[in-house]
């Protein structure tokens, strides 16, 4: 065995694991200076890379098709139904402003180019506009839940 001391902060793995779960997020990724700390859940290969001298294509690769199908999962479209998928990552907002009338509700018709949905990317309320004229059949996503690229946020009949 050897007496070598590893340079890894098992603390701070801890500390992003309990933020992953805290946080329902699906992926963390944090670097620092040398050091980069990946974490993921849903089978996804959890790594820590050091520099090396060869780049290690295997878990990326894995990475890279699993976050789509994680994304596929996360809500089904209704059946039938024109799916708006989000165009970015963010945090996805129903209302204008806590408290206010959400933009549409399950039942409503909607024009092309209203406004159904915000998602918030860095610190930028992005409004997303209906892409067709529509009744708005399902709601995938709750006031305040994270979002990811190409997430199903609502569905039109």
């Amino acid at each position: 065995m050897s007496s070598k001391k590893s340079s890894i902060d098992t603390g701070l793995i801890r500390d992003l694991a309990n933020l992953l779960n805290d946080t329902k997020l699906d992926e963390i990724e944090v670097e620092e200076g040398e050091l980069r700390i990946r974490l993921a859940r849903g089978g996804v290969t959890n790594t820590v890379s050091l520099p090396a001298a060869a780049p290690a294509p295997v878990p990326v690769a894995a990475a890279v098709e699993a976050a789509p199908a994680a994304a596929s999962r996360a809500e089904p479209a209704a059946a039938g139904g024109t799916p708006v998928d989000s165009p970015m990552v963010g945090t996805a907002y129903l209302s204008p402003s806590p408290g206010a009338d959400p933009f549409v509700s399950i039942g409503d018709k909607v024009s092309k180019g209203q406004t159904i949905i915000i998602v918030e990317a860095m610190k930028t309320m992005n409004q997303i506009p209906s892409p067709q004229d529509g009744t708005v059949a399902q709601i995938s996503v709750e006031d305040g839940q994270p979002v990811e690229f190409g997430q199903t946020l609502i569905t039109f009949e």
